[in-house]
């Protein structure tokens, strides 16, 4: 029931969304703005309790360290498997989190525009 209350702001922001103006280069993929725009969404549901999600705001639980510093740790990307498969790792009361493909891909367009 938790997951899917959460979900509930992503698919009504999905379902608000126009699609692509035929012949547009239109794909079957999100544009990479409204896929950024989702996953700063998603990090503000799932993330910010801890974790700082914005490119200037700080981290709530002092063992969570900012999203916007992850590049120094990891490559974004290789972040893919485990937000698919289930993140376990981080600070030490961190819950596990799972997400479906498509919210992989917006987290990661979201995490690499705030890196520094």
């Amino acid at each position: 029931m938790r997951a899917s209350l959460h979900a509930l702001p992503v698919l009504l922001m999905a379902a608000c969304a126009s699609p692509p103006a035929p012949g547009a280069g239109a794909s079957a993929s999100l544009p990479a703005t409204a896929s950024v725009a989702e996953g700063r969404l998603l990090t503000r549901i799932h993330c910010a309790g801890c974790h700082a999600v914005e490119p200037a705001s700080e981290s709530a639980h002092r063992d969570a360290p900012s999203l916007r510093l992850i590049s120094r740790r990891y490559p974004v990307a290789s972040l893919e498997e485990a937000l698919g498969e289930g993140i376990v790792v981080g600070h030490p009361d961190m819950p596990e989190y799972r997400f479906r493909p498509e919210d992989v891909s917006a987290l990661i367009a979201y995490l690499e525009t705030i890196q520094d």
